[in-house]
């Protein structure tokens, strides 16, 4: 349930003055006037740009990819735009690939961003493997490199799946899996960018890695220690299965040891199997027969970042839920417990990121610097219902948590550690996983936050 706190990176902007500027503004003329001025609305935190249908994929750059229409659009290798070596720092093995490249149009999102993460939706069949890449414009009209996002193979026969550290340009730096502007105090911001895809094959095959979704959730969500408790509005509980990272302790040491280690995987592998997909029995069959639950040491495996080394890399457990059947995932965040109520009502749960000291989640009976659980649901009062993988047993999983304890602790920001200082919070960092074809109330409450 940890994650490393060197490789999260805390969300700061520096908003208070012209969030009071604006309300003076708006105040002045009714004062003078006495004609009532509506409330100005709320600036926007997030924004969500995804690439997935023909037009999405014919408006972009190729060389080499070829797009497909049909009932699920997508990008394949046409004729391959060239032939590269790729040294993979994790085996130490150097293999001839084919490729081809596929560049989004420009986005210039809503929001001014101080951190952008890219998620990806694909199929890569043995033999294939994909990278996504981001480059970007300064809101002082400085350009960024190409930063790379992830390298992603659904398997691991060819690469190891892997991100990669040490990317910078003195102004902003790349955190595992997340964009992140260095001193978001100065002001600086991504106003623009750009997604390149470069799919892999083996020379002289005819393999091809399909991708259905590529696209990236901006935000800049302000510095902030407390969120203001909402009012409850909805009340329905979805039945997600149940499963407990810690029934899995000691299990599979090179994907990060089961365990506390694994609560993004084993959340994703929830959903996953609500939504009714799961692996094969021919897909399990390297697990232990001794072990339960063994397509839980399936999803880490699957989702493990070799150089993270852990499976909480969040593109990453996105683009293994979407490796199933007819399946989409996006990673994003949300601005309000009024929209993850959205998507709990029309029957989508979602897995959520947050850190707190015990004392600040009753009942939970353990504190961390960042873990993953299962939003299924909401009491009458409006209290929390999530499945907690950090639970002794299966049986355990599901918990009832104080809605404005557990509100606070996921949208913050900011936050104090055991020690007393300042430390990160992930400000509503979730990941979404649902069908292909989701019902018409499904996907009017994804549109609303522009992932459908």
């Amino acid at each position: 349930m940890t994650t490393p706190a060197s490789r999260r990176t805390v969300l700061t902007a520096a908003l208070a003055a012209a969030a009071g500027g604006s309300a003076l503004s708006a105040a002045g003329p009714a004062a003078a006037t006495g004609i009532p001025v509506p409330a100005a609305r709320p600036r926007p935190l997030v924004d969500n740009r995804f690439w997935n249908s023909y037009t999405d994929w014919r408006s972009g750059e190729g060389a080499g990819t070829r797009a497909f229409a049909g009932s699920r659009p997508g990008l394949v290798i046409g004729t391959p735009a060239g032939r590269t070596e790729y040294a993979d720092p994790h085996t130490g093995r150097t293999t001839s690939w084919e490729y081809a490249r596929w560049i989004s149009p420009v986005h210039r999102p809503r929001v001014a961003a101080t951190e952008v993460i890219a998620s990806w939706n694909a199929r890569t069949p043995a033999g294939t493997w994909l990278q996504t890449e981001l480059s970007g414009t300064y809101s002082d009209g400085s350009t960024t490199p190409w930063f790379v996002m992830g390298r992603w193979a659904a398997g691991d026969g060819d690469i190891l799946r892997t991100s990669v550290d040490d990317q910078s340009d003195g102004r902003s730096s790349i955190w595992t899996d997340t964009f992140s502007v260095d001193d978001p105090a100065s002001g600086l911001r991504l106003v623009a960018y750009r997604l390149r895809l470069t799919l892999y094959r083996r020379p002289g095959t005819a393999l091809t890695p399909t991708v259905w979704r590529v696209g990236a959730m901006a935000s800049d969500v302000p510095d902030r220690f407390t969120v203001p408790a909402s009012t409850p509005r909805v009340a329905r509980e979805l039945a997600v299965p149940r499963y407990s990272q810690n029934t899995h302790v000691g299990q599979y040491p090179e994907y990060d040891n089961g365990g506390e280690a694994w609560c993004s995987p084993t959340s994703s592998q929830m959903i996953v199997e609500y939504w009714g997909r799961r692996p094969t029995p021919e897909e399990l069959a390297w697990v232990n027969p001794d072990f339960a639950d063994p397509q839980v040491c399936h999803a880490a495996r699957h989702t493990y970042d070799h150089q993270y080394q852990g499976c909480g890399n969040w593109p990453f457990n996105a683009a293994y839920a979407a490796s199933y059947r007819e399946m989409n995932a996006v990673v994003t965040r949300l601005e309000s417990l009024g929209q993850l109520e959205s998507l709990v009502a029309v029957g989508i749960p979602a897995i959520t990121s947050q850190s707190f000291l015990k004392e600040e989640l009753t009942g939970a009976g353990y504190g961390t610097s960042g873990h993953l659980m299962t939003v299924i649901g909401f009491t009458p009062g409006g209290d929390v219902i999530a499945n907690d993988p950090a639970s002794p047993s299966n049986e355990a999983v599901r918990r009832v948590y104080k809605r404005a304890e557990w509100e606070n602790i996921w949208l913050r920001t900011k936050r104090y550690n055991a020690s007393g200082k300042v430390a990160s919070g992930t400000g509503g960092v979730c990941y979404l996983f649902w069908p292909e074809r989701p019902t018409a109330a499904q996907r009017k409450a994804l549109a609303a936050l522009g992932v459908d």
